[in-house]
C-alpha cells in the first residue's frame, strides 16, 4: 500500500526547514505541524531520555489536530563528554560549541516517535550518529559561522553544508539522522503501518 491510498494523513510535527528538506527526499504527501513544546531539559535528564521524550511530545502535540494521522515527531541533541549542547541560537554561543567541539567525538542523538492517532500507537526509537571533528582554529571556526550560520543547529554545524569541511570522520548507519530526521529508521515504522514508500 502507498501512503497515496492511505487514509491516514502524514503530519510531520515539526518547523525545521532541515525535517522538511530531508522528508521531501521519500516522495510522499504530508503536512506540516507546528507543535508548540517546551524543548527544556529536565533536571539530570540524560540525552536519551530528552529526545525521546520529545519526539514523543512533538508528535503528541498535532494529535488533537490530526486525529486521523500518522504524525512524525523527532528531537536531536549533540553531546560531548557526556554535556548536552542544544541549538546554538547566535554566533558567541557556536563559537564556544565548537570550540569545545575541535578535536573531539560529537555524538548526534535523534529521537523518532510515528504516532498513529487513529489507534493511538507510537513507534519510537533513539538513532546516534557521531562525528569526529578535526582540530580548528579560532579563525576557522569564524570563517566557517560567517558562511554556513548554523545556529539553530544542534552543534553549530551544517553536515549537508559547509560544515563537512571540519570533520574528520562521520560514524553511523544513517547519514539523514545527523540533519534531524533519521530515514532509514522512519522507512521501517511506516512500512510497519503498511506504507511501502518504493
Amino acid at each position: 500500500m502507498t501512503i497515496q491510498h492511505l487514509p491516514l494523513s502524514l503530519v510531520l510535527a515539526s518547523t525545521s526547514p532541515f525535517r522538511k528538506s530531508v522528508l521531501e527526499r521519500l516522495h510522499i504527501p504530508y503536512k506540516a505541524f507546528a507543535p508548540k513544546v517546551d524543548e527544556s531539559p529536565l533536571p539530570n535528564e540524560a540525552a536519551e531520555k530528552l529526545v525521546r521524550r520529545l519526539a514523543e511530545l512533538k508528535a503528541h502535540a498535532a494529535q488533537s489536530a490530526y486525529p486521523q494521522a500518522l504524525i512524525i515527531g523527532s528531537d536531536q541533541v549533540a553531546v560531548i563528554d557526556d554535556k548536552i549542547l542544544g541549538k546554538p541560537g547566535n554566533h558567541e554561543q557556536a563559537i564556544e560549541q565548537l570550540t569545545l567541539a575541535s578535536g573531539k567525538q560529537v555524538d548526534f542523538l535523534t529521537g523518532l516517535c510515528l504516532l498513529n492517532t487513529n489507534t493511538n500507537q507510537a513507534q519510537t526509537d533513539i538513532v546516534r550518529f557521531s562525528v569526529k571533528f578535526r582540530q580548528l582554529t579560532l579563525s576557522q571556526i569564524d570563517n566557517y559561522l560567517q558562511k554556513d550560520k548554523p545556529y539553530n543547529c544542534s552543534g553549530s554545524f551544517k553536515s549537508e553544508g559547509l560544515g563537512i569541511a571540519l570533520l574528520d570522520e562521520m560514524l553511523g548507519n544513517d547519514p539523514t539522522a545527523i540533519i534531524g530526521l533519521p530515514l532509514i529508521c522512519l522507512v521501517r515504522m511506516l512500512e510497519a503501518e503498511g506504507i511501502s514508500v518504493i
